[in-house]
């Protein structure tokens, strides 16, 4: 069965907090991935512990399971990167509303 590619690209957007390395854009790219009716159930005021239980794809000792990737994404950097994510499909939903079927 084909991988149905997301609507979304923020793996794509511009970098506005340093150089991308591979584990950022897999972490990104997971986000574009991600169904739109979850992700705004995010809550910037969750505990860690909230975070993790609620995405349910966090390792055991507090990373980001991501294939692919050179190093561990702790739970502060997921929040920062999804933060951003919500921004990027508030901005562009509008353009992408004819393509979400």
């Amino acid at each position: 069965m084909p991988i149905q590619q997301p609507i979304w690209n923020f793996e794509q957007e511009p970098w506005v907090d340093g150089t991308p390395d591979e584990t950022s854009i897999n972490l990104r790219a997971y986000f574009d991935r991600m169904r739109d009716e979850k992700l705004p159930q995010y809550r910037v005021d969750w505990t860690n512990e909230q975070v993790i239980d609620w995405d349910g794809n966090f390792t055991t000792d507090g990373h980001v399971l991501l294939g692919c990737s050179e190093r561990d994404v702790d739970v502060d950097e997921y929040r920062r990167v999804i933060e951003q994510c919500i921004e990027y499909r508030n901005r562009v939903r509008g353009k992408l509303a004819g393509q979400a079927g």
